[in-house]
């Protein structure tokens, strides 16, 4: 499992990056951090047949932006592990979404600050069927009405992960949600 809760018995291992996303060799999640190398994620924005996406409230025992507000599922790819293989396990292990395929890749990011060095590929799903949250990834959950979400982030800023803040205005720009 590639959590990022609080653990510290062991470490993950991710892919190192060049500015190219080619990989150069590999870090521990914590030095990869803890000294800005770049490294790859996948963010998925899961939206209802009415058009809500699902925000989730990150646990508190996350190491990174415990208790704030993140896409529907996100996570960094396991050395060795391709893009669309993350999105298929993140989905998976924190909303209880079980696909042998990827959803649509819907636009990458490069690696900047706000995304903590990583490269990042947003999907898109459409999911109208319960959601199964892990609680040691996800306090909890809501759909949320896009423009209520651009709402939300104008008023409290804070309450947003960087890398949420980032990608939001760049979906809403790509088609009418």
């Amino acid at each position: 499992m590639s959590s990022n809760v609080k653990d510290a018995g062991t470490d993950e291992w991710f892919d190192i990056v060049n500015q190219r996303d080619e990989v150069i060799g590999r870090a521990t999640r914590r030095e990869a951090h803890a000294t800005g190398l770049w490294h790859r994620a996948v963010h998925v924005l899961v939206f209802d047949a009415v058009g809500r996406v699902f925000l989730q409230r990150r646990s508190m025992l996350k190491d990174l932006s415990p208790g704030l507000w993140d896409s529907s599922c996100s996570g960094h790819l396991d050395a060795g592990e391709d893009y669309d293989t993350a999105a298929v396990r993140e989905l998976a292990e924190e909303i209880g979404l079980r696909r042998s395929v990827a959803p649509e890749r819907w636009f990458r990011i490069d690696a900047c600050v706000e995304t903590g060095w990583e490269f990042v590929w947003v999907y898109r799903l459409r999911h109208d069927g319960p959601l199964t949250l892990e609680p040691k990834e996800i306090q909890y959950g809501e759909w949320v009405h896009p423009a209520e979400v651009t709402q939300r982030m104008a008023a409290k800023p804070a309450d947003f992960c960087p890398s949420v803040k980032l990608l939001w205005p760049m979906a809403t720009a790509r088609v009418a949600l």
